[in-house]
């Protein structure tokens, strides 16, 4: 499955933060029946900038939106704190499909797991258009959103041409690009900024520019935690600070979410009774069939044998959000977000708000998602526990290591990093959050259990192995590939060098030069016909990966063709 990539440029332009403030009040939004079905959807069809230095950009926004927000919003005091919970909220029910049938959406980073299925939803309410606004032309989901309806444009979020033709003329933007989340992209602090904060910057004028209403942005947890525990926290806790964070993805979502916060009653330029609304919600880990970042890197790692241990005890908890319950959270942000409610006064219940969305079931992520998985792919689960200073001082050292690797990391070549300290802290370290505040002022409730939720990913990754080339670990690799060379070099090269080692340590096994010549014939004899007997068989039982099995058994022999006759018996 190809890796999600957005917004990779330039951005030049200034950010204009004049007017970017706002509040409004609470209220009750009741969801209509409906059951998204998202992911059954799927399952059918060079170093720019440093930590240090996104630091002191941080530094120098945050103060200039703190002073205009003063000025248009004195009850509100940018100390890295949430808004405290308004009280007496006035209840509202709406309809299921309320401000999305005839409306023009955009969604940034539509291309991506959580952005698609965000897409087809919407379509599927009725909305009159969508368009995904994403810097690949292609992804694994392109063909069921251009069969839906959907709009792809391609483009840039850095750029401010990109953003403001994807965005004229439109009514509600959910604003979900952004880079830096796992992976070797978390090294990268420069662009994570110049994405995740530029782009920001450039969603924000374009919705000024053209009368746009609504905006939704996609954060995270990590604008509040920073690995500190913390225990059922809510939207009262206030902003991790801005320079201890130990990622740049963290960090500037944080200001990113603070960015759109404070442009929250912002007029639009040409028609100052026009203002946009805005919130922030803030997903758990997300998991669902096809997601694209967490699992799939994890189980790249069991499949090579690289998963050796587990991170923290088992008493560590964490908030996980399936796919469903997110695109549902995100629907109904955006009812939040309507100012034309009949016999409604003030503004909407989620402007400026920002809310937790989660499953609402805390869980230790190796013993609800990790171990299980694992199993049900006859992969081994990790035994070894890792206590969490142990796990970021190996952490440290892979950041390191993918640190001096800075200029190169978009290579393919460069493998990802087997961990990284955010990501220590990620899994190692307590940390949930309630949804309570988006329950009573959005009417979210989880739709799907952790339990359907997990079935339905344990389904598909079983199914994607299915598709997908099988085989032993990199150890077993090592061991034959070396096996085979050091024979090798003992039966046809002349004894030179090191290879008189090998061909003493050959002869002391096998008593005479003739003896090895014919293990070796007969070891290429049987890995051949191995591997002839491989295609054929693959031919009948996984046609679209008969030459991989042909050369992987050629290769390993029968320590690759044990599991092409296991999937036959399957």
């Amino acid at each position: 499955m190809s890796k999600f990539a957005v917004s990779v440029g330039q951005r030049n332009s200034e950010f204009s933060v004049n007017e970017r403030a706002g509040r409004g009040d609470a209220s009750l939004l009741s969801p209509g029946p409906g059951s998204l079905g998202v992911p059954n959807f799927f399952l059918r069809n060079g170093v720019s900038s440093t930590g240090s230095q996104a630091s002191r950009v941080a530094r120098a926004l945050l103060p200039r939106l703190s002073s205009v927000a003063g000025d248009l919003c004195p009850a509100f005091v940018f100390s890295g704190h949430n808004r405290k919970h308004r009280e007496g909220p006035e209840k509202m029910h709406l309809s299921a499909n309320e401000g999305i049938e005839g409306v023009r959406f955009v969604v940034t980073g539509g291309q991506g797991f959580v952005g698609a299925a965000l897409c087809l939803e919407l379509l599927r309410r009725g909305a009159r258009e969508v368009r995904s606004l994403d810097l690949r032309a292609a992804s694994p989901w392109s063909q069921q959103l251009l069969d839906a309806g959907v709009r792809i444009i391609q483009g840039d979020i850095r750029k401010k041409d990109d953003v403001g033709r994807a965005l004229r003329g439109v009514d509600c933007v959910f604003h979900l690009a952004s880079y830096g989340m796992s992976g070797k992209e978390m090294v990268q602090a420069g662009r994570a900024d110049e994405v995740n904060i530029n782009g920001t910057c450039n969603v924000l004028d374009a919705c000024h520019e053209h009368c746009v209403r609504r905006l939704v942005y996609v954060s995270t947890y990590n604008v509040v935690f920073g690995g500190k525990p913390i225990v059922n926290g809510n939207e009262a806790s206030p902003y991790f600070p801005i320079e201890d964070h130990v990622d740049a993805y963290g960090r500037s979502k944080s200001v990113a979410e603070q960015l759109v916060l404070k442009s929250n009653g912002r007029p639009a330029k040409s028609d100052k009774s026009t203002r946009l609304y805005t919130c922030a919600i803030r997903p758990a880990a997300i998991y669902g069939p096809g997601e694209e970042r967490h699992l799939p890197r994890i189980l790249s790692l069991a499949k090579l044998g690289l998963a050796f241990f587990r991170i923290g005890g088992p008493d560590v908890k964490t908030d996980w959000v399936y796919i469903d319950n997110l695109v549902l959270a995100l629907i109904l942000a955006s009812m939040g977000l309507l100012d034309d409610i009949p016999d409604r006064k003030g503004t909407p219940v989620a402007a400026g708000q920002a809310y937790f969305i989660c499953d609402g079931s805390p869980c230790n992520t190796f013993e609800f998602i990790i171990s299980p998985l694992f199993r049900s792919l006859g992969y081994a689960v990790p035994r070894v526990m890792l206590d969490t200073s142990v796990a970021l001082a190996i952490s440290r050292i892979f950041l390191f290591m993918s640190t001096l690797f800075y200029p190169w990391l978009d290579s393919k070549w460069i493998p990802q990093p087997l961990i990284l300290p955010a990501e220590v802290y990620k899994v190692g370290v307590t940390h949930y959050f309630s949804f309570l505040k988006a329950r009573n002022e959005l009417g979210y409730v989880p739709m799907v259990s952790p339990q359907e939720g997990l079935a339905a990913t344990i389904s598909y990754w079983q199914e994607q192995k299915g598709r997908e080339l099988d085989g032993p670990t990199i150890f077993t690799w090592l061991a034959v590939t070396i096996g085979m060379l050091a024979i090798f070099s003992a039966a046809c090269l002349p004894p030179v060098g090191p290879l008189k080692w090998v061909l003493d340590i050959h002869l002391f096994v096998f008593r005479s030069l003739l003896v090895i010549q014919l293990v070796f014939a007969a070891a290429v004899a049987a890995h051949v016909g191995e591997a002839v007997y491989a295609w054929f068989l693959a031919k009948k039982v996984d046609p679209r990966n008969a030459a991989g099995w042909f050369w992987q058994t050629f290769a390993l022999g029968f320590f690759s063709l044990r599991y092409l006759l296991k999937r036959a018996r399957g």
